[in-house]
């Protein structure tokens, strides 16, 4: 998240570890919650939303895409998600969509302006009792064994990180691998890509 107190430091580890960065910047939510240094809000002008994307963006420069902070509201409205997508545009950025509303139109601006995009398919720790995160973690392995590959979003909390310490091991022997974002989001245009080559030889 941009603009906190260690979020440089960890970020300059982080790619010193050959770790992909994205910029989890606070989008306003429909429960009014607080949302923190750089927010993105309703109220702000094109000018206004760019400019603080743009300076959130700047002060981490190693990330590689963006995806939403809460943003229930925000991402709900076209014109504001397609501010959003030409700051990604310019600067060669993805953007993954936490889809924290079914009315997201973050993708289709994103789409519609040609900015790469995904959207996760799992929130991994809304409950983080154990049973509730293996029961988070069997839905991500279905819907990778489904379709081939699956998103979870997940957060920093104790819970979350001693499960995960015991689990990422167990998927590995299972045949899941952990990648990053990216290489997901290059593999949906090349997927695209290549069924659009199928109907084009269709015709």
């Amino acid at each position: 998240m941009p603009h906190t107190p260690y979020s440089q430091i960890f970020a300059t580890l982080a790619s010193q570890s050959n770790k992909e960065l994205l910029l989890h910047i606070p989008m306003q939510a429909l429960n009014g919650k607080e949302l923190g240094p750089g927010a993105l809000t309703l109220n702000m002008t094109k000018e206004q939303l760019q400019q603080t994307l743009g300076t959130a963006l700047a002060t981490l420069p190693q990330v590689k895409g963006v995806n939403n902070h809460m943003g229930s509201a925000l991402t709900q409205k076209s014109q504001a998600m397609k501010w959003t997508m030409e700051v990604l545009k310019k600067r060669h950025l993805y953007f993954l969509d936490s889809r924290t509303t079914d009315l997201s139109q973050a993708q289709n601006a994103a789409n519609f302006l040609g900015v790469a995009n995904i959207g996760r398919q799992v929130f991994l720790d809304n409950i983080t009792t154990t049973e509730q995160l293996q029961l988070r973690l069997n839905e991500l392995k279905q819907q990778a064994t489904e379709h081939s590959f699956a998103i979870a979003i997940a957060h920093p909390y104790p819970e979350t990180i001693n499960f995960l310490r015991h689990a990422i091991p167990e998927l590995t022997k299972q045949g899941f691998e952990l990648v990053p974002v990216s290489q997901l989001v290059e593999r949906k245009y090349i997927q695209l890509a290549q069924s659009d080559g199928k109907v084009g030889n269709a015709r």
